[in-house]
């Protein structure tokens, strides 16, 4: 657990460390509308590199949608073991844990798209200005969201072979989607990378708590 912690708060430290690094080198007005981006020759080669994919962008939008479903459904199943157990305190420890781990990445959201970071390298069409970009939340919400139903999958499917399934499901989802949502063109490289880093941090520390839960 203790490992699982340490290694948490290092991926949050380098996440730190990529906002600041981004905030302050290589800054150049390369994003729409005069947008200033950090590191803007890595990112800008990366981006004229996978170009924009708005195909991938909605597979990516589409999974994205998915993966809120899936934390529905875990909130629904919190929600009538509340119900029948009529206690907070009778509702499994790893349901409430996982409600925590949704709540801090509805704060993360919120504010990442109210202290902007970067913009998006381009302008979608449905959209009439730049729009936040740092971190990329749909990496987030993949990393988070399908990470998590993974380590919860075999807590609540008995069947091993099932359980390897779906942890195999959703591995791959992670990936595609993180790959998509780059090859799309809506996010910088390092839009991906800190998605990435952040969701790591949450994730090894929601790893960590349940060990905790299931030590006592």
């Amino acid at each position: 657990m203790k490992k699982k912690l340490a290694l948490s708060a290092l991926c949050f430290m380098l996440f730190i460390a990529l906002i600041v690094v981004v905030s302050t080198v290589d800054v150049a007005a390369i994003g729409p509308e005069g947008t200033k981006i950090g590191l803007s020759h890595l990112n800008q080669a990366v981006h004229n590199a996978v170009g924009v994919n708005m195909g991938l962008y909605k597979i990516t939008k589409y999974l994205g949608y998915l993966t809120l479903l899936l934390a529905a459904g875990f909130g629904l199943f919190g929600l009538v073991q509340l119900i029948q157990r009529r206690s907070l305190k009778k509702v499994d420890k790893a349901i409430l844990l996982l409600a925590g781990l949704y709540a801090a990445v509805a704060v993360l959201y919120v504010l990442f798209e109210t202290f902007i970071v970067n913009y998006r390298p381009i302008i979608l069409p449905d959209k009439t200005g730049p729009e936040a970009s740092f971190p990329s939340t749909h990496t987030l919400l993949f990393f988070t969201i399908l990470g998590s139903a993974a380590m919860m999958a075999g807590r609540y499917i008995k069947n091993p072979q099932r359980a390897l399934l779906v942890r195999v499901v959703c591995a791959v989802l992670i990936i595609l989607g993180t790959a998509f949502r780059l090859g799309s063109g809506v996010h910088w490289l390092t839009d991906i990378c800190g998605g990435v880093l952040l969701s790591s941090a949450l994730l090894l520390a929601f790893s960590a708590m349940l060990e905790k839960c299931d030590s006592k």
